[in-house]
């Protein structure tokens, strides 16, 4: 019995250690989300990154206009993005509990 319990218990820590925060994720959603840094704490490092280039190729063509179309495309995706950070940290941490046995 007391393996069980001692087998338990360390699932239990390795799966808090683990497990994300969506508050974390809304806060970096706030503060960094131009650099994509919600999706990647999110575990999505594909379309992080693209992000990133998306804002960055805004800035860098604004002057001749056209930048403020990416721009928007960018601030369209970021609001979006509120919505789905809750479901994307919910998978993760179930995945994590799943890898763990917790």
């Amino acid at each position: 019995m007391a393996n069980v319990d001692s087998a338990h218990t360390r699932a239990m820590m390795e799966y808090n250690a683990r497990a994300k925060s969506t508050a974390l994720g809304y806060i970096l959603w706030f503060f960094l989300g131009f650099l994509g840094a919600h999706r990647l704490y999110g575990g999505r490092v594909g379309t992080g990154i693209l992000q990133i280039l998306l804002h960055g190729l805004g800035w860098l063509t604004a002057p001749i206009v056209i930048g403020y179309l990416f721009l928007g495309l960018w601030g369209l995706w970021w609001l979006v993005d509120a919505f789905l950070i809750p479901g994307w940290i919910r998978d993760y941490n179930l995945d994590v509990a799943r890898r763990v046995g917790a």
